[in-house]
């Protein structure tokens, strides 16, 4: 579920809460009003029962616009305990109270599927990041400004095979006909990770766009953008990885690969990518490893001057 349809959610449940809010406040405040509304006798107990309501009620606001989403279940969880209150109530009035009765009856319904609707948003929203067989997804976004033109950063992404010069994660990429690519990434322990992929976007100078083969153990998608910058003498490289976590030990071991910041190494791997562009090697102090997680140590040499963009 995209960031735009969380919001929306969200919006949803808040709005609900502010309903709270008012339902709760009028019920405490008016409970004649209410319980002439509803075609109920207006009695101390009656009183009594619909401030009590309304104490709920603000309870459920509080919850709603403090608290997350998911809590709008107490709401349906109430909705239904009014809903067959109330319709007990009426079928016992006279026919000028049971149609008031009545109308006060489909409010509630009607309330009661607006709730039930924002709840089920947010059971989807909670699961939009997690599949069958407890496959979770996850979207990691990244940019960086490499002082080349993107006709040369994008030549020296598209040969897949210096990805590991900067990506410390990857041991390394074979590139095969039709597109096609073998991809090899060192496991912190055991046997290497493998998965193949293919390019699914190719626009030279401006684009590359990837998508995991659907055998592969590791399902992973991704783009890279290379614009001009506002200077025209660099280009922005803007990258965006979509990849779907697998349950069990493979799950593990591609979560320790990632790190505990997947947005962070990504953000690691284009700074190497930079130095190498720029300046032809990847720069660190000496005994330092690069990035979240490094399986390689590239001893420190001086930085060379860059050389006019290609």
């Amino acid at each position: 579920m995209n960031a735009s349809t969380d919001g929306n959610t969200t919006a949803l449940v808040k709005g609900l809460g502010v309903t709270s809010l008012g339902l709760g406040l009028t019920e405490i405040l008016a409970p004649g009003r209410v319980a002439a509304v509803a075609g109920v006798d207006e009695t101390p107990t009656a009183r009594k029962v619909i401030r009590a309501l309304g104490v709920r009620e603000c309870g459920h606001a509080a919850a709603l616009l403090a608290g997350p989403d998911k809590l709008v279940w107490t709401r349906v969880a109430g909705d239904v305990l009014d809903t067959a209150v109330l319709a007990a109530g009426v079928l016992r009035r006279g026919p000028g109270r049971r149609r008031r009765g009545i109308a006060a009856l489909s409010v509630l319904t009607a309330i009661g599927a607006a709730d039930l609707y924002a709840a089920l948003r947010t059971t989807r929203t909670d699961e939009g990041g997690r599949h069958s067989g407890g496959e979770r997804h996850q979207t990691v976004r990244a940019a960086i400004t490499v002082m080349r033109s993107p006709e040369y950063v994008y030549s020296f992404w598209r040969n897949l095979e210096n990805l590991p010069e900067f990506m410390y994660h990857l041991k390394s990429v074979s590139a095969e006909a039709d597109g096609r690519s073998h991809w090899v990434a060192n496991a912190p322990v055991g046997e290497p990770v493998h998965w193949d992929a293919r390019i699914i976007e190719d626009l030279p100078g401006k684009r590359i766009a990837w998508q995991s083969l659907a055998d592969s153990g590791i399902q992973n998608s991704g783009s890279v953008d290379f614009t001009p910058d506002n200077s025209d003498k660099g280009t922005e490289v803007r990258v965006t990885i979509a990849y779907q976590m697998p349950a069990g030990a493979l799950g593990k071991v591609v979560a320790t690969l990632l790190g505990e910041s997947p947005e962070q190494q990504v953000n690691d791997d284009l700074r190497r990518f930079k130095q190498i562009l720029e300046t032809g090697q990847v720069l660190r102090s000496d005994g330092s490893p690069e990035g979240t997680v490094a399986y390689r140590q590239m001893h420190q040499q001086a930085a060379q001057p860059a050389g006019k963009g290609a």
